[in-house]
Order: C-alpha cells, then structure tokens, then sequence
C-alpha cells in the first residue's frame, strides 16, 4: 500500500489533485486547500473497493486519521468524510463531535441531523479515549453561546472558531458573560 507521496500539483479537479511523483500522475482526493505547481508531502490512505482504488491524501496524520474515524462510522464512506472535512477545519469538527454538537457537522452538504447525531455517537468516546487531542473544554457552555448567537442572526459557521477560541480562554464563564465579549470580537472582525 502506498503510506505518503511526495510532488507537485500537477492539476487540480473538484475534490481531488493530480500528484505528479517521479514522472507518475496519481489521482488523489483529498479535502485539503492546494495550489497548482507546489511541492506537496501527502499521507496517503488507499481505499479498495470491487471496481476501483482509490487515494486519499492528508497533509497530517491527524487529518488521515480523522478521515479513518470518520470512515469507521457506519453510512459514512469516503465522499461523505471528504465533504465533512473540507467543510468543516479539523478542530471545530472534533469539537462538535465531543460536545455533541450535531448542527455543527450537519451544515455539511448532504449530512442531514440522523448522520450528524450518528457520528457524535459513534466517535465521541473515542475522542474522550486520548485518540484526539481536544483543547475545547466541554462545560456546556459553547452550544448555548452558538445558540444565543444564532439567535441574533449570525451563522453558526461565521462564528464557530471564535466562540470555541472564548470558551476555551475563559472555561469558568458563563454564557451571560461570553455573549457581550463575543459580540466585541464579531464587530472588531468586520
């Protein structure tokens, strides 16, 4: 099996790259944002059905690993974990599984509230287990600031790094406190 490939971008398609190794084009998918013509060092994870193979390419091995654990969540195949990941950064969706934040994954196009809530309960002990390194304390207190937020119009996706990034910093406040903070960083942003 091939584990990493090293090269140059040789093309880029809608959800996959031509990986130019040596002379040899490999067609890797992969939700990674890549530019055409830069070196690039891939973690690569093959996967081999009756009619086809195919790679998956992860600048680290935490995103390939992420992939997998996705994967692993029955109903979850490859295309469904690739549109996750390139929809949502790789800590704000870990952060969602472990608070159980379902919404968050199901803005995702094409994973409804049922895939949503089956990740959550398929893969949160395993983050709790040491397999992800998960810096978001889970107090409660984030999905009741996005609600609080979201309420006041703003788009759970615009607003999910900054309320994770307050809640974190500030792990003893409650939502009262974090909402009139998270509204001054919103409007210093703009």
């Amino acid at each position: 099996m091939i584990g990493k490939l090293q090269g140059i971008i040789d093309y880029i398609g809608d959800g996959f790259v031509i990986l130019m190794v040596n002379g040899v084009g490999y067609k890797v998918y992969s939700p990674e944002i890549l530019s055409l013509k830069s070196n690039v060092s891939l973690w690569i994870e093959t996967i081999v059905r009756e009619d086809s193979i195919r790679l998956f390419g992860f600048s680290t091995l935490a995103g390939q690993g992420l992939f997998n654990q996705l994967t692993s969540v029955s109903g979850v195949g490859p295309k469904v974990a690739l549109a996750i990941m390139s929809t949502i950064k790789t800590d704000t969706l870990m952060s969602a599984i472990a608070t159980g934040d379902a919404k968050t994954i199901a803005t995702t196009p094409g994973v409804g509230k049922k895939v949503a809530e089956k990740i959550i309960v398929e893969l949160k002990n395993k983050m709790g287990g040491g397999t992800f390194d998960f810096s978001v304390a889970d107090n409660g207190v984030l999905p009741d600031l996005l609600s609080a937020l979201e309420s006041l119009g703003y788009r759970r996706m615009d607003i999910i790094e900054m309320a994770q990034h307050l809640v974190s910093q500030n792990p003893d406040m409650d939502v009262a406190k974090l909402v009139p903070m998270a509204l001054k960083e919103i409007s210093g942003n703009k």
